[in-house]
């Protein structure tokens, strides 16, 4: 199995301008996917997003913000290690491709980066399978979220 790409692909029904904001914004983010978010949803914002662990601690990751194209595309790098860049070698890609489609929005995610952190075969492919897990947990709260911000 190959473990470099996650891809997901869903339809929305709401405006790509709203999609945006919802997968973009900290604000919004937070109530779809991590716990925590501190970012500035900009070309070169950088923070930090946190999950909450089983023992009531956040589990915190950095994140950077690469692209952010109103109602278009929203993309970032995370997990790489504080106080280092995001860049192919130390983090993860994940890209938000808007494409509005009868009264909605088509959102396409890919995740990249596994490969290319240096990992041996099975970290990348334990990261890979929990990276998987997550997206597959989290991707689907999205449509219910976005009607309760378009309502």
């Amino acid at each position: 199995m190959e473990h470099g790409r996650i891809e997901r692909e869903i339809h929305i029904d709401a405006s790509p301008e709203v999609v945006f904001d919802v997968v973009s914004n900290p604000v919004h983010v937070r109530q779809w996917w991590p716990d925590e978010a501190d970012y500035a949803p900009e070309p070169g914002g950088a923070g930090r997003i946190g999950f909450r662990q089983g023992d009531g601690s956040v589990g915190w990751a950095q994140i950077e913000v690469v692209d952010a194209v109103p109602s278009r595309l929203f993309s970032f790098r995370w997990t790489h290690p504080e106080g280092e860049a995001a860049g192919p070698g130390n983090s993860m890609l994940v890209v938000f491709e808007l494409e509005a489609r009868r009264n909605g929005t088509v959102l396409r995610m890919t995740e990249t980066g596994f490969r290319e952190r240096g990992w041996d075969e099975a970290t990348v492919a334990a990261e890979y399978r929990d990276h998987v897990s997550g997206w597959d947990h989290f991707l689907p709260r999205l449509p219910d979220y976005v009607a309760e911000v378009a309502a």
